[in-house]
């Protein structure tokens, strides 16, 4: 029996051996893909999200899969440690089946239990929030009055304060859970206090613009009015999946404030309330009629409030030292800059130990700057030709700085961390994209990492870069595709006519030939300070680029090559597009298509291009560049003209339309009569971000000057394009445009 049971096992493994190493003769085929698998998520990789690092540093916490249990684990061998909540373990009559999240009060005593999730836009949401006390293992509503938004403990766990409907709530678990209003003044469309209306949600990656001050005694908010803001309606259909059955016999429409460039934005305050006496102070901002205020920071100071703002242009930030009581306020920094700050500043930008650190690009390149709260700077923390990317803590004690940048190559991100004297040491121990999530104590950290080649490897390490556990490493994955029909991905570099030196990657059909000649699908994003050439399995569409590998069984090269404008390379490079977006990102797209058609293996009659959002707007940009070295593009929800788009992201790259009538006027609607090539426009009727608008002025625009193109309208869907069958149909329509206008 042991003989017999040793042989199955050696005829197992060596089957494996078969497929792993993709042999294609006899018993391991390999087999083509299926767009539907790719589309409906079969080979979507796993993941490890949602950890919380616990106040212990030796702990954090997750949701379990099926969304009944909180769990702990061990940050050093990932075992689980215990269980701090479970739908089917609660006392009381309250009863729930599954949740949304949580968020742990500051003394791990309660948790937020999050339900009934309800999108807004991309960052918002209503829900259901419970109060759970972990001892007693109670559930209470947090509120009765209706569903939440952006809940907050208060920093001694006492308090949660949240908004509804555009006012602030507050909630005293030590007198029964009662709840006051704090503001009266809110209304949709008019007043919102405590969350940003739709341009600063989306432009600065902001849900919450509120705080509690160190010792709860006050909260301090961002007022925004918008009640001067133009409003923007879209149509709601019936439609399906879901179906609208209030729209059934009329459309209905959609009403909310959206500032276009150059358009009136939400008048912006900051307000303190005092939770004892209940007074509303407003602080003594000096902040321009039509600047913005990013961020706000309770300090671990009662009266000390940091409060970021910026001008409406975007290339000056001050940071203002507040105190909430007396509402004076002291700009302590200013940065100020030729072009613009970035929103990765505030991104990255935290409170640390009697101050805080901030990210700035004065040297050319993202690096770290200590501050005390005088703002004086302490010191530099990073420095080099090459951008910080992230930044994961600074040990005080120690005066060591933990973080990730593009160090190595601008196609690769590593964790590193730096002391006193400067002294990098790396963390991260495999080449290609490195990212991590740190343990309160900087004792540990979560380490993600993946390859152009690797799915993602989640490990834990500690602060040396030891690897102790690996948590997965999606080898179920790699062995499905193993099986599978796929050609090589490969990195290129190559010059344009203008000697710049521009990066790529190309994907291969699996029985490639440089004796043939192949039709090539371009495909890429080229918005500012983005990039999609990395050593990652993210690069492409669909994780591990497997909807280009699609495409290379259908016959085609996929190629994807970052432009000027793209990030990873520096300010100087990124920021070149300044005042003109579109027009070196395109030149750069159609020097790319030449130099394909220089390699032998390419035929440069048949080149394609496509992108989505920025992309889109950059393949009609491309396609209209004046040399029609494209014979067919797709573009997916395009922004056609920036004076379409809204004030904050617009202008931060092209200031206003009356400031730069020329940048302005150079768009996909300006060019429509240079359009050449094969075009089909796809659009969500919803699109709350790059509005059908910018599809129906562009259409009109091409069919007066008599340009035929094709376009495909998404009833009820936003830019995402997604909701039962859509996106599969989305995706069936760009491969079939491009076999039909470049196989034939």
């Amino acid at each position: 029996m042991k003989t017999e049971t040793m042989l199955r096992r050696g005829k197992r493994i060596i089957t494996a051996l078969l497929i792993i190493t993709g042999m294609q003769a006899g018993e391991a085929k390999a087999e083509n893909l299926e767009l539907n698998d790719i589309v409906n998520g079969t080979y979507r990789a796993k993941d490890i999200s949602g950890m919380t690092p616990m106040l212990d540093g030796e702990t954090y916490s997750r949701l379990s899969d099926d969304k009944q249990r909180i769990v702990t684990y061990s940050f050093k061998t990932g075992e689980e440690t215990g269980v701090l909540f479970d739908v089917n373990n609660v006392k009381g009559k309250i009863r729930i089946d599954t949740i949304d999240g949580y968020i742990m009060s500051p003394t791990e005593s309660h948790i937020l239990i999050c339900t009934e999730t309800k999108r807004i836009y991309r960052h918002s949401f209503t829900a259901v929030y419970y109060i759970y006390n972990v001892k007693n293992r109670t559930l209470e509503r947090l509120s009765d009055g209706g569903p939440q938004e952006v809940p907050t403990w208060s920093p001694d766990g006492n308090m949660v304060a949240f908004v509804r409907e555009g006012n602030l709530f507050l909630v005293k678990l030590l007198f029964n859970n009662s709840e006051s209003q704090i503001t009266k003044d809110g209304e949709f469309n008019k007043v919102l206090n405590g969350k940003p209306d739709w341009v600063n949600e989306e432009e600065f990656s902001l849900s919450r613009a509120y705080d509690f001050t160190a010792d709860a005694s006050m909260l301090v908010w961002v007022r925004y009015d918008e009640s001067e803001v133009p409003l923007y309606s879209f149509p709601w259909f019936k439609g399906l999946a879901p179906e609208k059955e209030e729209y059934a016999e009329y459309p209905g429409a959609y009403e909310y404030k959206y500032p276009i460039a150059g358009a009136r934005n939400s008048t912006v305050t900051v307000q303190s309330f005092d939770i004892k006496s209940r007074v509303i102070r407003q602080l003594q901002l000096p902040l321009e009629p039509d600047g913005y205020v990013p961020r706000i920071y309770a300090t671990a100071e009662p009266e000390k409030v940091l409060v970021l703002t910026q001008n409406r242009h975007q290339n000056r930030l001050d940071i203002y030292l507040a105190n909430p009581r007396s509402t004076e306020c002291r700009c302590i920094v200013r940065e100020e800059t030729e072009r613009y700050i970035p929103d990765k500043v505030y991104e990255q930008f935290r409170l640390v130990e009697g101050g805080f650190v901030l990210m700035s690009e004065r040297s050319g390149f993202a690096h770290l700057y200590l501050y005390d709260l005088n703002g004086t700077q302490k010191r530099q923390l990073t420095s080099g030709e090459w951008p910080v990317t992230a930044f994961y803590g600074y040990d005080a004690k120690t005066s060591t700085t933990y973080y990730a940048s593009a160090q190595e190559s601008p196609l690769r991100r590593a964790v590193y961390k730096s002391d006193q004297k400067g002294r990098v040491t790396k963390l991260s121990t495999q080449e290609g994209t490195n990212s991590a999530l740190f343990s309160k104590n900087l004792k540990y950290f979560l380490n993600v990492y993946s390859s152009l080649n690797t799915p993602p490897v989640y490990t834990l390490c500690d602060a040396t870069g030891k690897t102790l556990k690996t948590l997965e490493d999606n080898q179920e994955l790699r062995t499905k595709l193993s099986t599978k029909n796929l050609g090589e991905r490969r990195f290129f570099t190559f010059k344009t006519q203008d000697g710049i030196e521009l990066n790529g990657f190309m994907v291969l059909p699996a029985d490639f030939s440089e004796a043939k000649k192949y039709p090539v699908v371009m495909h890429q994003y080229s918005g500012p300070g983005s990039q999609q050439v990395l050593d990652s399995w993210s690069a492409g569409n669909m994780g591990g680029c497997l909807y280009e590998q699609y495409l290379c069984q259908q016959g085609f090269i996929c190629v994807c090559v970052d432009g000027r404008g793209t990030g990873g390379r520096g300010r100087d490079f990124e920021q070149q597009t300044y005042l003109h977006l579109g027009n070196l990102e395109a030149h750069d797209q159609a020097e790319t298509a030449i130099y394909l058609a220089s390699l032998p293996y390419v035929d440069g009659r048949r080149i394609g291009i496509w992108g989505w959002s920025y992309g889109g707007f950059n393949t009609l940009m491309s396609m209209s560049e004046g040399r029609g070295v494209f014979a067919a593009g797709v573009a997916v929800a395009p922004p056609t003209s920036w004076r379409y788009y809204d004030s904050i992201y617009t202008e931060r790259f092209m200031r206003t339309p009356k400031e730069n009538k020329e940048g302005y006027d150079d768009s996909p609607i300006g060019r429509a009569a240079q359009l050449k090539g094969r075009l089909l426009i796809c659009h969500g009727t919803a699109d709350d971000n790059v509005h059908y608008r910018n599809t129906m002025e562009y259409a009109e625009a091409l069919v007066q000057a008599d340009k035929d193109f094709s376009t495909l309208a998404y009833t009820n869907r936003n830019h995402s394009i997604y909701g039962g069958n859509t996106r599969r149909h989305l995706f069936r329509q760009i491969t079939q445009w491009f076999v039909q206008n470049l196989q034939n």
